[in-house]
């Protein structure tokens, strides 16, 4: 069967479970091999991980998700020489037609982790850990939601295919290393441009410079972890780049209106709010 994702016509799938879950892989760790049975998202939110499936390795960058299919052998292997944190979204789904497969299949192994899926998974971890709010066919339908949402940024990151090169290049060196002294000149012999072209081709295709962008990034990382961990700010700090915790909450004030102590409190308002709403429907 066939059915609408907006225009995009995608197959239908029917979901029976799902779950999420958070894990912290000490420097050096390891997982699997395993049979992957779900349709699952890992999100990367710091350290490294490299995913082999069916025997062929493929390295993720830190801030990005990934969508593992059913039927295939995977192992880990996550960062030598720090800690890697990820959490995941586990959607049981009744077996795959051809169809279905050969979409699914068809769709990119990761995309830059979304604040839509990053919230997701939030919401169904808070509904998991308070037993009064449980409500299996909520997990589902969130599951299904949250597998819909990487379609959705799926589609929309097809504006990339405009953008040149060198920018793309630059901007996923950016998402594997916005922990690290990043520098305009580091970033020019990647892409192998000078840095006046490179600022040309970034203020043209994102309206900003590649150190901007990167600053940017790093703050939209920063407002992740506060959203979603209970890392002190200053550990929230050190991991997404910045050198000090009052650097960091300056700049996260700077670009949201909010402290990282507001912007903390308000996710675990809105989480609690919206729980109350779905039962109370």
């Amino acid at each position: 069967m066939i059915e609408q994702l907006g225009t995009e016509a995608i197959p239908s799938f029917s979901v029976t479970e799902a779950v999420s879950g958070s894990v912290i892989y000490g420097p050096g760790g390891t997982y699997g091999p395993r049979l992957q049975a779900d349709l699952q998202l890992v999100l990367l939110h710091s350290g490294a991980m490299t995913v082999e499936i069916d025997k062929e390795k493929h390295a993720v960058p830190t801030g990005n998700v990934v969508l593992l299919k059913p039927g295939h052998i995977e192992s880990f292997v996550f960062a030598d020489k720090r800690e890697t944190w990820h959490r995941w979204i586990a959607v049981s789904v009744e077996p795959l037609d051809k169809m279905a497969i050969d979409f699914f299949d068809s769709l990119p192994l990761f995309i830059p982790l979304t604040d839509k899926i990053n919230q997701m998974t939030d919401i169904i971890q808070s509904l998991q850990r308070d037993e009064v709010q449980k409500n299996e066919e909520l997990a589902r339908t969130l599951g299904r939601a949250s597998i819909l949402l990487y379609l959705t940024a799926c589609n929309q990151g097809h504006i990339n295919d405009r953008k040149h090169p060198a920018v793309l290049l630059a901007k996923e060196e950016i998402h594997k290393r916005y922990a690290e002294e990043l520098t305009l000149s580091v970033l020019s012999k990647v892409t192998k441009n000078t840095p006046e072209h490179l600022i040309r081709l970034f203020r043209r295709d994102e309206d900003m410079t590649p150190i901007q962008y990167l600053w940017n990034y790093r703050v939209k990382q920063g407002i992740d972890l506060l959203r979603s961990t209970g890392l002190q700010i200053g550990e929230v700090a050190e991991q997404v780049g910045f050198k000090t915790s009052y650097h960091f909450a300056r700049t996260i004030k700077r670009h949201s209106g909010k402290t990282p102590s507001e912007i903390r409190k308000e996710s675990y308002t809105n989480i609690r709010t919206h729980l109350i709403r779905s039962e109370l429907n």
